[in-house]
């Protein structure tokens, strides 16, 4: 048998969706059925799929407001990210895919047709943009801000103006 492959999970979402449920469901085996808000937890599981073996270390995010801020261990070393919704909820959040360094046109294996397919199949909203050539970076979290809004029935994209200072 091969040697184990490591791999980490970040499990996601909004505040009460049942992402640790779901997640201690998976490593222990059992149901927690009262809610205690979780800052962040990490569990360890392995298990085998198709002959190999995998050791997980799943990472259990917070889905407080207050805890909201994207620490480095919901991106450093992930292989892959689990977006949990509850169906119970229309509670909907936007979400938008940006394609970043454009600029680097030598380099690019991902074509803007590629991304956009990706992010409509998604019904995510997307863009690409330039960070080091400050190419669209600022219409990016105007967007984002526009597309909230829009699903609170605020806003509707193109129908407002607004002056950064």
């Amino acid at each position: 048998m091969p040697q184990p492959k490591s791999r980490k999970i970040a499990i996601l979402g909004y505040r009460s969706v049942g992402k640790s449920s779901l997640t201690i469901q998976f490593v222990e085996g059992q149901f927690v059925d009262s809610y205690d808000p979780t800052i962040e937890n990490t569990f360890t599981k392995m298990i085998t799929i198709n002959g190999q073996e995998y050791h997980l270390q799943l990472v259990d995010t917070a889905g407080q407001d207050e805890y909201s801020i994207f620490p480095q261990t919901y991106s450093i070393d992930i292989n892959g990210y689990i977006l949990v919704y509850s169906v119970t909820s229309n509670k909907r959040v936007p979400i938008m895919l940006v394609g970043n360094k454009n600029d680097l046109h030598m380099e690019r294996v991902i074509s803007c047709e590629e991304g956009k397919s990706l992010a409509e199949s998604w019904n995510a909203a997307f863009m690409e943009s330039s960070a080091k050539e400050n190419q669209t970076a600022v219409e990016v979290f105007k967007r984002m801000i526009l597309e909230a809004e829009k699903l609170e029935g605020g806003v509707q994209p193109g129908k407002t103006s607004c002056s950064l200072m």
